[in-house]
């Protein structure tokens, strides 16, 4: 008998409840013993939490299940709006990720597509019922310049966000964003799962085991099962859980009934056995799925049951982790609960990092590029100088985002 943590739901807000229960029921035939979920239900409140945590399309046809018995008929007929916006939007975004892969696939570039069109097909069966607001492509690192320039010609420009001593972009970063002036459809075109120190399978290791998307006509490819699961988990424990559509995908992709040895080889192998035990618990005690036996195992013990009891933190308050400046309280919480995720050695090799040069040394003494190889030594000296001016010090746990 495995013995699993139980989370405190006692504090969350009766309209996230019933968010949470309709995304768990399977079957319309149980509201009618639950009709007083229903009852004075602050309906502009359930309306605010469905568009944040990004669910309202699939929450749109379990809506409709439910009937206008228990939801009134100006609710349905928002969200009927919404799903069939998001509709057009992911229709949209087919046909990009079909262009992109053509012409990567033209100068030989293979690529493997991590969410968006072919997520909601594969976890959903349809591309309206999952929202998306980009596309997410995997490419082998050698070919990323190559990659780059094309999306160029295609006419998207590039983000430059990202600052670079000593070529640390390839490890403090996992991926570059373009983003196309006319459709305004984003692309990140990654090199990494997840930024470092985390652990995770190459490129060909992750293509030896792509599955085919039935999408498009055109061949377009994406993670194995189990592949996928490791990245839903990763992703989703980084930012805290903070959209319940990352927790519905892990319910979805747990109805596929994963390959569980495979599975746990995969999560012990990258050192995120951990982080699956806390979707697990998450996912069986938010969305009442439960997953096959031989898992179970994963959800045993303090620490997933403790991660998942910090990812509520998150769930409870509608927490926008992407807009920023953050409140303090929440960049205070979220720099504890990203260094709880890493194990001992990624904590170690986080730390470590500090004493790599960071852009900002750059901008505290600007030196000529051959003469980089100086910021190595001087880091101490300019991390204390801009100290003792009273300048912010680097974001370092936030640039795991």
């Amino acid at each position: 008998m495995v013995d699993i943590y139980r989370l405190d739901k006692q504090k969350l807000s009766l309209p996230l409840q019933l968010l949470l229960r309709i995304l768990a029921v399977d079957k319309n035939d149980a509201w009618t013993e639950q009709a007083g979920l229903f009852a004075d239900m602050d309906w502009d409140a359930f309306i605010k939490l469905a568009r944040h945590h990004r669910v309202h399309p699939y929450l749109y046809t379990k809506l409709k299940e439910i009937g206008s018995g228990y939801v009134p008929a100006p609710v349905l007929r928002g969200f009927y709006q919404e799903y069939c916006n998001n509709t057009f939007i992911m229709l949209g975004l087919s046909g990009e990720m079909e262009r992109i892969c053509q012409v990567f696939e033209g100068i030989g570039i293979r690529s493997l597509f991590l969410k968006g069109p072919v997520l909601a097909v594969d976890l959903y069966g349809d591309i309206s019922h999952r929202t998306s607001c980009d596309l997410d492509i995997l490419i082998p690192i050698k070919d990323l310049f190559r990659a780059e320039k094309k999306l160029e010609e295609l006419g998207y420009r590039k983000d430059d966000y990202i600052d670079s001593v000593l070529n640390d972009w390839k490890w403090r970063h996992h991926h570059t964003t373009f983003i196309h002036p006319r459709t305004g459809i984003k692309v990140e075109l990654h090199w990494r799962l997840n930024p470092a120190p985390s652990k995770e399978p190459g490129f060909e290791q992750l293509w030896s085991r792509r599955r085919l998307s039935p999408v498009s006509s055109h061949p377009l490819f994406y993670l194995g099962k189990e592949d996928l699961f490791l990245f839903l988990v990763t992703h989703g424990a980084r930012h805290g859980w903070s959209r319940l559509r990352w927790l519905l995908d892990i319910k979805q992709i747990l109805v596929q009934s994963p390959d569980p040895v495979m599975l746990k080889r995969l999560l012990k192998a990258n050192r995120t056995t951990h982080i699956g035990g806390q979707a697990l618990v998450l996912a069986s005690q938010l969305l009442d799925v439960w997953p096959q036996p031989a898992l179970l195992p994963l959800m045993a013990g303090n620490r997933p049951g403790k991660l998942a009891e910090e990812a509520m933190f998150y769930i409870s308050r509608m927490v926008q982790l992407h807009t920023l400046p953050l409140p303090e309280e929440v960049e205070r919480y979220h720099k504890r609960h990203l260094f709880s995720l890493m194990t001992v050695q990624q904590r170690g090799l986080f730390m470590l990092s500090f004493l790599f040069p960071y852009p900002e040394d750059a901008k505290t003494l600007p030196l000529p590029k051959t003469l980089h190889f100086l910021y190595l030594p001087l880091r101490p000296f300019l991390w204390a100088w801009r100290k003792l001016q009273g300048e912010r010090h680097e974001k370092g746990i936030d640039r795991l985002l």
